[in-house]
């Protein structure tokens, strides 16, 4: 048990976890089971994943790695060898986008959309104000 600005954690080094969750989680003792290390003079390194100790990392860079030859040598099908790239004809500009769309200017001169009611068709109003709609009994 670790008590940590108020908070108790508890850690269990045989099955390597804690209540924070970062020994299971990164595999490395976390700073409450530093503290249960330091106090049993215990080698953190035991307690490390392998795969953070010395002999894994030289391991890691031991594969071979092989050099693509001179350009000169390189197969390219013919297809993509006369095939032209271009950057992107406009640059995508910075900010969040706009949410409404520029409108041309012949639909600007245009009248706005009137309403017309769905029983009588006049407009200027709908069918729930129509005044000309059938009176329910």
């Amino acid at each position: 048990m670790v008590n940590d600005e108020g908070m108790n954690y508890t850690v269990c080094l045989l099955e390597r976890k804690c209540i924070c969750g970062r020994f299971q989680v990164d595999e490395l003792p976390c700073p409450h089971a530093w503290a249960v290390l330091k106090s049993k003079f215990l080698m953190p390194g035991n307690y490390c994943s392998d795969y953070y100790k010395p002999n894994s990392v030289v391991m890691t860079y031991d594969v071979p790695v092989y050099l693509l030859p001179d350009q000169n040598e390189w197969n390219i099908p013919a297809h993509i060898a006369e095939e032209i790239l271009l950057p992107p004809k406009w640059k995508r500009p910075p900010g969040r986008p706009k949410k409404k769309r520029d409108k041309p200017f012949s639909e600007l001169l245009q009248p706005k959309n009137q309403h017309s009611c769905s029983i009588c068709g006049q407009g200027g109003h709908n069918k729930r104000t129509c005044r000309n709609a059938p009176r329910r009994i």
